[in-house]
């Protein structure tokens, strides 16, 4: 695939720029959208701004214009060429289908269709190629946490085979919407004002200097929640290999923004620690951040509004024998990487390949 650089040179030639639609524009990965389309130089001739009836009849400037929010119907999409979907699962399921009826490709960050068979599931760092077989003109966008992890697990799977993951996610409010992000901000106010209890609409528990399971249902017959389901089962289609073994455990902590991961692969063949850091320096989309000297490893502050996901603690799994252990931790911005910029990816990646 072609850097970033070069890919903006090559897509700012192209004949017909593309029509773009963000529905969800208005939530915190619409925003994000918008800031990476400028960043990016992102080729539109056109940008339509969907949200809830709600939302619409607001205004948004953006690069040098006024655009104003449409609700989002079944009829947003005539002659819209890629369509962002960010509304909720319920929403995608509703309007998806109209939309790429509509002769739009659908790049869609919710869970209603990745396990879809029909519909590929992409991270353009590992299987850009799936991009392109979509029967149903929809793309679907990994869940947050199983990107991040993606990162830095495919380049060795890619290299000598992973045989097992063992994931513990500690996860931002930025991965339940801005509206828990603003509430981690509330109840750090109402602990500073001696309020109680603090302000608890959206998990309904204190939040701030308190960290718990993730907020998603739980399985009552095998004890795992979505989230955790989720970077088993997405994980195994991505790699298309049903055979690597998976097991999560995710927790929400106090942080606003980029989740971290603690990561331990089981390797087919052995790697020293070395040999491993060596690989992730040179892997797309990742930073190294290991220095043990100064104890300076991945941080989400650090990884906040970063493009690349940070990796460090990398060493030596000391249960397991002959180097197929390797212990990591990573940081990622959740609603970068772990959704919007890995979204405006794939659609960098259908312009490059001409749709």
């Amino acid at each position: 695939m072609l850097s970033h650089t070069s890919l903006v040179r090559g897509l700012s030639s192209v004949v017909k720029k593309p029509v773009i639609a963000i529905a969800g524009s208005t939530g915190a990965v619409g925003q994000e959208l918008l800031d990476l389309i400028k960043e990016r130089n992102f080729p539109f001739a056109n940008l339509k701004l969907l949200a809830s009836k709600r939302s619409a009849g607001k205004t948004q400037h953006f690069m040098g214009k006024d655009y104003t929010v449409e609700e989002l119907t079944v009829d947003s999409f005539k002659d819209v060429d890629i369509a962002f979907f960010s509304a909720g699962g319920g929403q995608s399921k509703k309007f998806a289908p109209a939309a790429a009826k509509d002769g739009a490709v659908v790049i869609d960050n919710s869970s209603a269709y990745r396990m879809d068979p029909d519909v590929p599931l992409v991270v353009p760092e590992v299987n850009p190629d799936a991009a392109f077989n979509r029967p149903k003109g929809i793309i679907a966008n990994p869940n947050c946490s199983t990107i991040i992890m993606n990162m830095v697990v495919f380049p060795l799977h890619q290299k000598v085979g992973v045989e097992r993951v063992v994931v513990s996610t500690y996860q931002a409010a930025s991965g339940a919407g801005a509206a828990a992000m603003g509430e981690l901000e509330q109840q750090a106010k109402d602990w500073v004002a001696g309020k109680s209890p603090v302000t608890q609409d959206i998990f309904g528990r204190q939040y701030v200097f308190n960290l718990f399971s993730h907020n998603s249902n739980i399985d009552l017959d095998t004890g795992y929640n979505e989230e955790e389901l989720k970077m088993v089962h997405e994980t195994k289609k991505i790699f298309n290999d049903p055979n690597i073994r998976i097991t999560a455990t995710c927790i929400r902590v106090p942080v606003l923004r980029a989740h971290c991961e603690s990561i331990n692969v089981t390797l087919k063949k052995g790697m020293t620690h070395d040999e491993v850091r060596e690989l992730l320096s040179s892997a797309p989309g990742v930073t190294v951040q290991d220095d043990r000297v100064n104890n300076k490893m991945p941080e989400p502050l650090d990884a906040s509004f970063k493009d690349n996901c940070l990796v460090g603690r990398i060493r030596q799994d000391l249960s397991q024998s002959d180097n197929k252990g390797i212990e990591m931790f990573v940081a990622g911005d959740q609603i970068r990487k772990g959704a919007a910029l890995n979204a405006i990816q794939i659609a960098e990646l259908l312009l490059e390949r001409g749709l």
